[in-house]
């Protein structure tokens, strides 16, 4: 065949331009790889609520790019097309979480690394991508803060609640403070020493303290 024999190519000869067994083979695989890949997501997921439908779009991703890499590699005018044309595609859906980013490309690599042929180098590199994930992420150095807003009635109320707090919990620092005429209001970061949080019932209780509120904090912070 030579180049232009390439181009004028009819579109009945592209029916076994790839062979049963390679779509098969590669549509199994790509399968089994997007499950697990969906199963380190799901263990290693710290948001606040979890969507499954993004778990299922990571199966269906690594399959269908294992597909349109297929495509590709088996006809040269379709992977021209197929350039332009997944060009123009935007996704609009924003990423919330930024680990998710990573999911979306492992799904991705997988399907192209796998449709190019190189099946060890997609298992074996998707085995330590998900080991190696569900360590770091699920690995716990360190404590979880909490929010603690107190509201005083004065300045005297805030110094004993400032110390009954500081004699229940491992660590407290104040993020913002706001006071007005017969009003404080604390904004603190703590660490709780276990799971026990009757000291805000205590607290509240308190002469001078009108409220107390515990929030747990799943933001960004440092251990």
């Amino acid at each position: 065949m030579n180049f232009t024999d390439i181009f004028t190519s009819e579109f009945l000869s592209n029916i076994s331009a790839v062979s049963p067994l390679d779509m098969v083979l590669t549509l199994v695989l790509a399968f089994g790889i997007g499950i697990f890949i969906f199963f380190v997501y799901k263990k290693t997921y710290r948001g606040v609520m979890y969507s499954s439908s993004f778990g299922v779009t990571l199966i269906a991703l690594t399959m269908i790019t294992s597909q349109v890499i297929l495509a590709v590699t088996s006809n040269v005018v379709l992977s021209l097309g197929m350039v332009g044309a997944l060009s123009i595609v935007r996704f609009r859906t924003a990423i919330k979480e930024p680990l998710d980013i990573a999911f979306l490309f492992w799904s991705i690599a997988a399907g192209i690394i796998l449709a190019a042929g190189m099946i060890p180098l997609a298992v074996i590199g998707s085995v330590v991508i998900g080991l190696i994930l569900l360590f770091f992420v699920n690995k716990k150095s360190h404590k979880n803060p909490y929010i603690l807003v107190l509201s005083c009635q004065s300045h005297e109320a805030e110094t004993e609640a400032m110390k009954f707090v500081n004699g229940q919990v491992e660590r407290c620092v104040i993020k913002s403070k706001s006071a007005q005429n017969g009003l404080v209001e604390l904004n603190m970061e703590i660490r709780m020493k276990d799971d026990n949080t009757d000291f805000v019932n205590a607290l509240s209780a308190m002469n001078g303290v009108n409220s107390a509120t515990l929030v747990s904090y799943n933001g960004e912070y440092m251990g």
